[in-house]
C-alpha cells in the first residue's frame, strides 16, 4: 500500500506532497481508498459531504455489540508536506483489518476505516472541511463559498469531481452510526524519542486557529518613490512576523505567519496590498487570543478569524483504557489539529495513537517514520480494534 501511495501526487523538485482536496491527485487518491477496500470485500460509502467510509459490517445493522468502532485519518497535504502526515493513519487502519482477519476475528460491532476529506485545508484555506461539514461545526454555505487561490469554489470544485456540493452539512445519520473513533498518526513532534516509545496514546489538542490580516498599502514605483512618501503594507508585515515570534514566547504559545500574498506582486513596485495569515496555538485559550490581538496591533490590522478549534481533550476513559491496553503506553499532548479532535468535540468517544517521529519534523519532505515503529503502530492499532469491536466467537 505504501509503495502504491508513494508517486500520488509527489512533487519531483521538492521530494514532498501535492495533495489537494478535489484535484485531479485528490481523485486518484480516492480510487486508491475505494480499491483498498474492494480488495477486502468492505462495503465503500461515500457519505454527503465527500468523507469515504469502507465497513466490515453493517453499520445501520449491528450485530449486537453496538454502534460502530472506526479508524482511519485524511490523504490530502500540506503543500510539499511529508508522507506520513494522514496517509499513515489510513494505510495502517487497512493493514490493521488485515491483521483482524489473520488472527480469526470477527467483530461484534461494525469496524469501519474512514478517509476524511480535505483535513489540511491547504486548497481552501479551512482545516478539517470533511469532518467540520459532517458534525455541523461548518456552515454549509460558507464552505461551498470557499476559494482557492484560483478562486475556484469549493463547490465548483466538487461539481467538477463528480461530487453534488448541494447536499454539505451535518449528516446525522452518518454520526449515528460511530460509537467510537480511534485515529493513528505520525507524531508531529519528539516526545516519543524521548521517553523512548515507538507508540503513544494523545491526551488532547491545543486550542489553535487561522486568522488572516488585510495590509492595505499604496502601488508605487520602487525606485522614484521617495521613502517619506510610501505607505508600504510589507512594513507591517514584518512588525507582524515579528511580533507573533515575540508575545508567542511570552505567553508560552506557538505563532507562525506561514502564508503571503503579495499584490502586485513585482520586483520594482511598492505594493499596493498584503494578505497574510497568522497560526496561533497554545494550552489554554486566553493564550492564543494574547497572541491574536498583540498581532494585530502590530500590524494595525484587525485579524479575521477564519477558522478555530478549541481545547479538545480526548475521552477520558476510553484514553486510558487503551493505553492500559498498549502497556502502559506514554500518553502525550498534541498542538496539532486532527479530524479526531472535530468528532471529540462533537461528543463522540475518540483517541489518538501516535507513531514515534525519529525527526519530530512534520509537514515537510524530510518527515519520517521507521518500519518497524510503523509496524508497532499497526500492531497497536490493531489490538485496540479487537478490543473495542469484541468478538462474535466469544
Amino acid at each position: 500500500m505504501w509503495d502504491d501511495l508513494r508517486p500520488v501526487g509527489r512533487h519531483d523538485a521538492t521530494g514532498g506532497y501535492r495533495r489537494f482536496a478535489w484535484s485531479s491527485v485528490d481523485h486518484t487518491l480516492r480510487e486508491w481508498f475505494a480499491g483498498e477496500a474492494a480488495a477486502r470485500g468492505l462495503d465503500l460509502t461515500v457519505d454527503r459531504n465527500g468523507n469515504q467510509w469502507a465497513w466490515w459490517g453493517d453499520p445501520d445493522r449491528p450485530h449486537g455489540g453496538g454502534r460502530a468502532v472506526v479508524t482511519g485519518s485524511h490523504l490530502d497535504s500540506v503543500p510539499d508536506g511529508g508522507a506520513f502526515d494522514g496517509p499513515l493513519g489510513v494505510v495502517s487502519a487497512f493493514a490493521a483489518v488485515d491483521r483482524l482477519r489473520a488472527d480469526g476475528h470477527e467483530p461484534a460491532r461494525p469496524l469501519a476505516v474512514v478517509g476524511f476529506t480535505d483535513e489540511e485545508g491547504a486548497r481552501f484555506g479551512v482545516p478539517c472541511v470533511g469532518s467540520r461539514l459532517l458534525t455541523g461545526v461548518l456552515d454549509p454555505d460558507r464552505a461551498r463559498d470557499l476559494r482557492d487561490a484560483d478562486a475556484t469554489t469549493l463547490a465548483d470544485a466538487m461539481r467538477s469531481a463528480g461530487h453534488d456540493p448541494a447536499h454539505l452539512g451535518r449528516d446525522d445519520d452518518t454520526l449515528a452510526r460511530i460509537g467510537s473513533y480511534v485515529e493513528l498518526h505520525v507524531e508531529q513532534g519528539r516526545a516519543l524519542v524521548d521517553v523512548p516509545a515507538p507508540v503513544g496514546v494523545g491526551h488532547g489538542i491545543w486550542p489553535h486557529g487561522r486568522w488572516r490580516l488585510d495590509l492595505a498599502g499604496e502601488a508605487n514605483h520602487a525606485g522614484t518613490t521617495r521613502l517619506a512618501d510610501r505607505d508600504d503594507p510589507t512594513l507591517r508585515l514584518a512588525s507582524a512576523v515579528l511580533a507573533a515570534r515575540a508575545v508567542a514566547e511570552q505567553h508560552g504559545a506557538v505563532a507562525t505567519i506561514g502564508k503571503v500574498e503579495v499584490t502586485p506582486n513585482g520586483t520594482n513596485a511598492v505594493p499596493s496590498q498584503v494578505r497574510a495569515w497568522l497560526d496561533a496555538r497554545a494550552v489554554d485559550e486566553a493564550s492564543v487570543r494574547a497572541v491574536v490581538a498583540a498581532v494585530g496591533t502590530a500590524a494595525a490590522a484587525d485579524p479575521a478569524e477564519e477558522s478555530w478549534s478549541p481545547e479538545v481533550v480526548f475521552d477520558e476513559p476510553l484514553r486510558d483504557q487503551v493505553a492500559a491496553l498498549l502497556g502502559g503506553a506514554p500518553v502525550l499532548p498534541t498542538a496539532a489539529g486532527h479530524d479526531a479532535g472535530v468528532l471529540a468535540a462533537a461528543g463522540v468517544p475518540t483517541v489518538m495513537l501516535f507513531v514515534r517521529n525519529p525527526t519530530g519534523v512534520s509537514h515537510s519532505p524530510a518527515e519520517h517514520a521507521e518500519r518497524d515503529d510503523c509496524l508497532a503502530g499497526v500492531d497497536a492499532l490493531a489490538t485496540v480494534l479487537a478490543e473495542l469491536t469484541g468478538d462474535k466467537q466469544r
